[in-house]
């Protein structure tokens, strides 16, 4: 059984949290375990909103469904979600272009099957590396990998923002998914964009390689992150799947 700590903090500047997580370390319906991180958007509570339901939505039709292999189970359940955020924001006025981003992960045996939509990420922390296994769904990146960006400046770029891929965006949804063999994982990060865009990968691999527990490396990396600004949310969620 993996070990989880998670942590969502309100940041420096926002007046509510729009960050939703969820950790669970016990089998939830046919899956060994799940771990979410949503960041949603919009005013008027709205991706206060779309977070929590959103999230909440995944973690119903996973306890609901038996007999799925886990990848279309977390698609099913990503579309669901869709689904369900895009028929709320139809429905009252208020909560038009509410959205939120969704990255989530379990294990399936020897593998680390990773869900993701928007520009929350999963990273692994192996022989002190940190390497990042989801790919952003946002405008910088894009421009990243078609060279006319460098990766350094992404990081302060003024439309670093925006994202290409949401939960309740558009009627159809594309999930992207990522399988990282176990033994290659170590520590694992599930984060918001509120770390990662105070706290470089350098600092990150600082704390991570401390020998503390979980819950003193992820409050030290919600410290700096506000330390740096505290600009967003700051969500993180740490998995140690070398106790399995």
């Amino acid at each position: 059984m993996p070990q989880s700590y998670s942590i969502t903090d309100i940041g420096r500047r926002r007046e509510m949290n729009q960050d939703y997580i969820f950790s669970s370390d016990i089998p939830l319906g046919s899956l060994s375990c799940l771990y979410l991180v949503a960041d949603g958007m919009g005013g008027h509570q709205a991706g206060e909103l779309a977070s929590k339901y959103t999230a909440e939505a995944v973690v119903d039709h996973v306890a609901q469904t038996t007999d799925t292999e886990p990848e279309e189970l977390l698609r099913d359940a990503f579309r669901i979600a869709n689904s369900k955020i895009r028929l709320m924001a139809a429905r009252h006025r208020e909560y038009y272009g509410m959205g939120t981003t969704l990255v989530g992960c379990t294990i399936c045996g020897d593998t680390l099957l990773v869900a993701n939509v928007g520009d929350s990420r999963l990273y692994t922390f192996k022989d002190n590396k940190l390497s990042q296994v989801t790919v952003d769904h946002s405008l910088v990146e894009e421009m990243v990998r078609a060279g006319t960006l460098d990766r350094k400046l992404a990081r302060i770029h003024p439309e670093r923002n925006v994202i290409t891929r949401a939960i309740g965006a558009e009627d159809s949804l594309k999930v992207d998914f990522f399988r990282v063999p176990i033994d290659e994982c170590g520590l694992v990060l599930m984060c918001s964009d509120g770390l990662y865009s105070m706290v470089d990968d350098d600092e990150i691999e600082k704390v991570l390689i401390k020998k503390l527990p979980l819950e003193e490396k992820a409050a030290e990396l919600v410290a700096r992150a506000n330390e740096a600004g505290g600009k967003d949310n700051i969500s993180v969620i740490l998995i140690n799947t070398s106790r399995l």
